[in-house]
């Protein structure tokens, strides 16, 4: 999407959320987040490295970071992030990564790792309803989860099942 386009969707978007106190991470781009009011961005290996990213969003920011092997989740630790994502924990046709799938016991080791530091770890890449609780027990402290919410043709509906399934 061209950046201006990107601004005034990022833009609606956050004053969407705020309505519903709920929060906005922008992906991959910091300046977006910044001129959206955002709450965050979450970067993948390739984007501005984390502290690019407090540069221009300042300390308060949620920072994400994905990761793919034990190297990458040893390196992110040590940066400015709020949170580490890891995957794609399972096959994934939503974003080509570049990326084989990792798996659960890369969950439960990213997990640990992220844990020492006391960060939450987030699990994406193929996530579904059927899965999630698994990922959940696997250690990640939360799941994303793209393409499942457009398996129904009802995201609403699909959201509310997740709801009920992870947090009853």
């Amino acid at each position: 999407m061209p950046g201006a386009e990107f601004l005034a969707t990022a833009s609606a978007v956050v004053q969407l959320a705020r309505r519903h106190q709920a929060r906005v991470i922008i992906n991959d781009r910091a300046d977006i987040a910044r001129l959206a009011g955002a709450d965050g961005v979450h970067v993948g290996q390739e984007d501005l490295t984390p502290a690019a990213v407090r540069a221009i969003l300042g300390d308060t920011a949620i920072v994400g970071l994905s990761t793919h092997s034990v190297e990458q989740i040893d390196l992110a630790v040590l940066e400015p992030v709020t949170y580490i994502a890891v995957g794609p924990v399972f096959g994934t046709a939503t974003k080509a990564t570049g990326y084989e799938q990792v798996g659960l016991d890369m969950v439960r080791e990213a997990a640990r790792r992220a844990s020492a530091r006391g960060l939450p770890l987030v699990a994406i890449g193929g996530i579904t309803l059927e899965n999630a609780i698994s990922v959940l027990q696997a250690g990640a402290a939360s799941v994303a989860v793209i393409s499942d919410l457009l398996a129904t043709g009802d995201p609403e509906a699909r959201v509310r099942a997740y709801v009920e399934r992870l947090w009853r």
